[in-house]
């Protein structure tokens, strides 16, 4: 059965467990007040650059992306010889 909490009900609270819980409390608010720290520290410094792309970089990225489109077309191709083979054999066995 469980108990009835009314005015007289009472608990035991052990001073290890009130020690515990003063510490969390203080470690919870100091966590907080540094973060409130951090961010307006964060808030003044100044805005990082835009990044600044070289005319090489972007060349090698193009080449790049232009080669991953010419694989892929070869991959297809590939893919494609391979479906035509397998219908060819289903056709024959038919």
């Amino acid at each position: 059965m469980a108990k009835e909490l009314n005015e007289d009900t009472g608990f035991n609270v052990s001073i290890k467990t009130l020690i515990g819980i003063g510490f969390a409390m203080a470690t919870l608010i100091g966590m907080w007040f540094t973060l409130q720290a951090d961010i307006e520290e964060a808030k003044q410094l100044p805005e990082p650059p835009a990044p600044v792309i070289t005319r090489m970089e972007f060349d090698m990225k193009d080449q790049l992306v232009r080669q991953t489109i010419m694989t892929t077309q070869e991959d297809v191709k590939e893919i494609k010889a391979q479906l035509e083979k397998l219908n060819d054999k289903i056709d024959a066995m038919r």
